[in-house]
């Protein structure tokens, strides 16, 4: 019997099979290269920076190794590498580096600090209780702002950057796509499946005021590629042969709360009294969250964030 492959990634959400843009790239990279594999989704440890991982047969490759999900696609579990012939072609380089720095840290500015950060709770911790949900998006949204040295008396100066930035990338990006059907050479790569990703979280997790949104929409090659992609890749559906039955095997990893694919029976009744017992282990974790939110408001209150040595890496590429 042939082994199943299963990428593991956060909730679906917003009309993605995943809401998480790292989650939906790594998706997008396998559709791409013709990969069969199952779709389960990771309810219980949301923030962790393992997810997204693909497990075939006994291993597992995790988000955090090496250069991120992708590259270990491509290194170490052996799916066809679509960036050969690319890596050393300047107009890839210059590429990935607007795709991994400037719309990265625009995406993650609209997701953490813009809109309330509705969004991101939403992908990130809506199925987590509460308090603890509120606490963990908390801590990340300060990261940010630390991560990009967003202060009070700086905030907007450093939000029309990321936005210039974001909208020179835009530009750029049409450009080099033109009509054509992909980035460079009119075939798929890892950057067409960064930016699809990206592209699909701007125009179905963002509200309809988000800056980066609108942004987006005005460059009407760039909208036609995303929703190019959404029907031929998402809303295709897919067949038998291509696509796996859910694998009911204990996983190598964490575990598994929901399937992507039709899930048998047995799965679906295994599921649901996962949740169950999710739920009714809730009221152990009120102490935990409140211990949680003693020690982050007093983290909060006696972290002076002018101490920090910030590299203005995040914000500055114009190396």
């Amino acid at each position: 019997m042939a082994e199943i492959n299963t990428l593991v990634v956060r909730k679906p959400c917003f009309g993605l099979p995943t809401g998480c843009p790292e989650c939906l790239s790594a998706y997008i990279y396998l559709k791409f290269a013709q990969i069969p594999f199952d779709l389960d989704f990771h309810l219980n440890n949301p923030h962790s920076d393992q997810i997204p991982y693909f497990e075939f047969g006994d291993c597992v490759a995790y988000n955090n190794e090496k250069e991120g999900i992708i590259e270990c696609l491509k290194k170490d579990v052996g799916v066809a590498d679509l960036d050969s012939g690319f890596s050393t072609v300047p107009e890839w380089i210059s590429t990935k580096a607007i795709l991994t720095t400037w719309l990265a840290d625009a995406l993650a500015y609209e997701l953490w600090l813009g809109g309330e950060g509705s969004s991101a709770y939403t992908i990130y911790y809506s199925d987590l209780p509460w308090p603890l949900g509120k606490i963990l998006y908390w801590k990340k949204a300060h990261w940010v702002k630390l991560k990009h040295g967003i202060t009070i008396e700086n905030a907007e100066v450093k939000k029309e950057e990321i936005y210039e930035r974001a909208n020179s990338a835009y530009d750029a990006l049409s450009t080099y796509l033109g009509e054509q059907n992909y980035l460079l050479e009119n075939r798929p790569s890892s950057l067409d499946a960064i930016f699809l990703a990206h592209g699909l979280a701007v125009l179905q997790t963002l509200p309809e005021s988000s800056v980066l949104r609108i942004k987006f929409s005005e460059h009407a090659n760039l909208v036609r590629y995303v929703q190019q992609c959404k029907t031929e890749l998402l809303e295709a559906a897919p067949s038998p042969s291509s696509v796996p039955q859910f694998h009911t095997g204990s996983s190598s990893s964490a575990s598994r709360s929901q399937s992507g694919s039709k899930p048998k029976n047995k799965a679906k009744r295994e599921k649901t009294q996962e949740e169950k017992t999710f739920k009714r282990k809730g009221k152990y974790f009120v102490v935990a969250q409140l211990v949680a939110v003693v020690v982050f408001l007093t983290l909060m209150t006696t972290f002076d964030d002018g101490e920090l040595e910030l590299d203005d890496g995040g914000l500055d590429y114009d190396e």
